[in-house]
């Protein structure tokens, strides 16, 4: 390794409803209320996704529908019941902003790979940029395995991109219940199928795409989405829901930690009564440690080890090569909070992480 606007197809998800129950003796049930404690996955193929349970309740879902160009974890949900991710442009629901139909949950992608962008691609990519975008295909589910409050899934991808298969990605999702504390650590491995130039770019890499209260303060007019999920004709200036600010390792706060440097960041804000955090964790091997953030008001929220040139104004250059059959590793750690969550428990929870992998 050399380091030198068409809305999405709405993806619904199945309920199953239940009737009144009867006084009498209930059949027992094939999945009884201990097998629902701790953390569960079940491999749903047939809908395109596999669900992560915490308990009775749906944490995230991997999924790999063919409308969204890459796989992702979608929706993301605190211990209280919070999606904190968007729902635009998978679920229709008013007030969101309509913009980057490409910034679907928690991702892993990036913007120039020998030319091909996998990062901005989308249903809504012009006909004239379809040659140079890539898609990220699904291939199999490897396996999972769950023990008490944890579990891990494996899964396999390809990135194909100028009618050839690029990379192929080894993905390790390990899932952690710590109560008010939810955790994700995402961990990609990358092989490359021919010689490969990880162009630098700001357009990367490690992503979640939050909703509007988790989003900063803005007085400028945008467009946000209508009660059907589609973009609205007027833009408007509108901060009713708006709580979020930044917080960076370094001490860095609100949109000034944008092209900063940090080895976690996190966005903090409030869901009507609930205080909500979302941290991401750099992991000290990644290439480019400590990492710049690509960290935007608007609840765009990525980590971007690759990308130096534009962070930097020029004063560094990365560009990640691999040759082919060579391979290298990310990985990243989210934690989902609810409630507070202090300096010293992220820096102890990086320790972890770090030393874990």
């Amino acid at each position: 390794m050399k380091i030198s606007i068409p809305i999405c197809t709405f993806l619904i998800f199945a309920f199953i409803s239940c009737g009144e129950v009867k006084k009498e003796k209930k059949k027992e049930d094939p999945m009884s209320a201990t097998d629902k404690t701790g953390v569960r996955i079940e491999d749903k193929s047939s809908d395109k996704r596999v669900d992560v349970y915490f308990g009775e309740d749906l944490f995230t879902s991997y999924i790999y529908p063919e409308n969204i160009m890459k796989p992702c974890l979608w929706p993301i949900v605190t211990a209280k019941g919070t999606e904190i991710t968007r729902k635009y442009p998978l679920k229709p629901v008013k007030g969101e902003r309509a913009d980057h139909p490409h910034h679907i949950g928690m991702w892993m992608n990036y913007g120039d790979v020998n030319g091909i962008d996998y990062w901005g691609h989308s249903e809504a990519t012009p006909k004239d940029r379809k040659a140079y975008s890539g898609i990220i295909r699904h291939q199999e589910v490897v396996g999972s395995q769950a023990d008490g409050n944890q579990a891990t899934l494996k899964v396999k991808t390809n990135w194909e991109g100028g009618g050839k298969i690029q990379i192929k990605e080894d993905i390790s999702f390990h899932f952690m219940d710590r109560g008010t504390i939810r955790i994700i650590d995402w961990m990609s491995t990358l092989t490359a199928q021919e010689d490969i130039v990880f162009n630098d770019t700001k357009e990367g890499m490690f992503a979640i795409r939050v909703s509007r209260e988790l989003e900063l303060p803005s007085d400028r007019p945008l467009t946000l989405t209508d009660a059907d999920g589609r973009p609205e004709p007027n833009k408007v200036v509108d901060n009713k829901l708006v709580s979020g600010d930044y917080l960076s390792s370094e001490g860095v706060t609100g949109e000034e930690v944008w092209g900063t440097r940090a080895k976690w960041m996190k966005l903090h804000g409030t869901y009507k009564e609930e205080k909500v955090a979302v941290v991401i964790l750099d992991h000290k091997k990644n290439p480019g440690y400590p990492a710049y953030w690509h960290a935007r008001g608007y609840g765009l929220f990525a980590v971007n080890p690759l990308g130096q040139e534009v962070f930097s104004e020029g004063k560094e250059v990365m560009n990640l090569s691999l040759k082919k059959g060579e391979s290298a590793r990310f990985a990243f750690r989210t934690l989902i909070c609810s409630g507070e969550i202090s300096d010293e428990e992220i820096n102890n929870l990086w320790l972890e992480f770090s030393d874990l992998y």
